[in-house]
């Protein structure tokens, strides 16, 4: 009777933890599915542990919830780097709403999806450091316990972490602005107004347009203005798009045709750079999202 009381009190330890287990797990991997799996590990684990020996559950079940997280993010690092000999294409299109993983609908969470892309650019064991640290304060000493580390060297993972963690919180917001100088290019363009685009345009802007008759290039703001007013081509669906990390936008025909790919270089809140890609043969070779 005593060992099932016994048992019964392992699972009920492990079920009041299990929420923080799993939003551990999710702020390191990602994905909701990849984190289930990983306290579904750790729920097996404590199974077969002699539980008398466990002096603090929490503690015990974040260290281990730390280490498989951590053994799926170096996994995924090493399949990765094995797959850099399929290069990619010459231009990378992709939808400007963030690479939200499938399995993650509901991604209004307490730690944003701007986070999430952040904490992807981390080595494994920065991102280990900064999410049990900042995210749910573990102590360092724990920490360097999980990746076979001092607690020096951990508070010192955590550090270069969090500062790249900012960094890019700063360079997000630039992102922001470049959008901002985009669409007032692009309505001023659908306006027709003049003024408007010279007042986004830097004074040497180069147009690079690939064309069906070959690659023509316009120099200079007024030239440019010129061009963009008369090519406002009515496009049936258009969608802010990221082309090569720079803001762009696709724009697609009536029949669901792409009709251009443009991406714009910001600089001092000016766009001192434009290509457009209008070669069908050119943009049938894209990898480009569906229309919104």
């Amino acid at each position: 009777m005593s060992h099932n009381s016994s048992a019964d009190r392992v699972t009920e330890a492990f079920e009041a933890e299990r929420d923080r287990l799993r939003a551990v797990a999710y702020r390191m991997l990602g994905s909701h599915a990849d984190a289930d799996d990983v306290v579904q590990e750790a729920w097996l684990r404590l199974s077969r542990q002699e539980t008398a020996t466990i002096h603090n559950l929490a503690g015990w079940l974040t260290t281990v919830v730390g280490r498989i997280s951590l053994d799926v993010l170096r996994s995924r690092q090493a399949r990765a780097e094995a797959s850099y000999d399929n290069r990619l294409p010459e231009l990378v299109v992709r939808a400007d709403d963030g690479p939200a993983p499938e399995d993650d609908v509901a991604l209004a969470d307490s730690v944003g999806l701007a986070l999430l892309v952040v904490l992807e650019s981390l080595r494994p064991d920065e991102r280990l450091a900064f999410v049990l640290h900042d995210l749910f304060a573990v102590p360092f000493d724990e920490i360097g316990q999980i990746l076979g580390k001092s607690t020096a060297a951990a508070k010192m993972l955590a550090s270069r972490a969090r500062r790249k963690v900012q960094a890019s919180e700063r360079r997000a917001a630039v992102g922001q602005e470049q959008r901002e100088v985009v669409q007032a290019f692009l309505a001023a363009a659908r306006r027709g107004d003049f003024e408007g685009l010279l007042r986004v345009l830097d004074p040497d802007v180069k147009l690079t347009a690939d064309t069906p008759d070959g690659v023509v290039v316009t120099l200079g703001a007024t030239a440019v203005a010129a061009s963009a007013r008369l090519s406002a081509r009515p496009a049936a669906r258009r969608r802010l798009v990221l082309v090569d990390g720079l803001p762009g936008i696709v724009a697609w025909r009536e029949d669901g045709a792409p009709l251009s790919v443009i991406s714009f270089t910001v600089a001092g809140g000016r766009i001192t750079g434009i290509t457009v890609v209008t070669d069908p043969a050119r943009l049938a070779s894209l990898d480009l999202p569906d229309p919104e």
